[in-house]
């Protein structure tokens, strides 16, 4: 992610919990929980000093050696809730 998709969550950061191959159907898959507080501009409304820990995995099927399908699982209104966005 780029530095400007971080403002509202400068500290924004990710620990990755898991990782597969399935080589017979090309894809991957990435199981990891994104960390960060609201204390920059470019949320809702003023920041709010709430973090969240978000669950997430992204499934992607490859063709060759480039990414041909991504599927990114998130719970979005928990993680939300817990910034205090929702």
């Amino acid at each position: 992610m780029d530095e400007e998709g971080l403002t509202p969550i400068p500290d924004g950061h990710y620990e990755l919990k898991f990782f597969a191959e399935d080589e017979g159907r090309n894809c991957v898959a990435a199981f990891a929980v994104f960390h960060g507080t609201q204390t920059g501009p470019g949320g809702p409304g003023e920041p709010t000093g709430k973090s969240v820990a978000a669950d997430y995995v992204y499934a992607m099927e490859f063709e060759g050696d480039r990414i041909r399908h991504m599927t990114n699982i998130w719970n979005d209104t928990i993680s939300l809730q817990q910034l205090g966005w929702a």
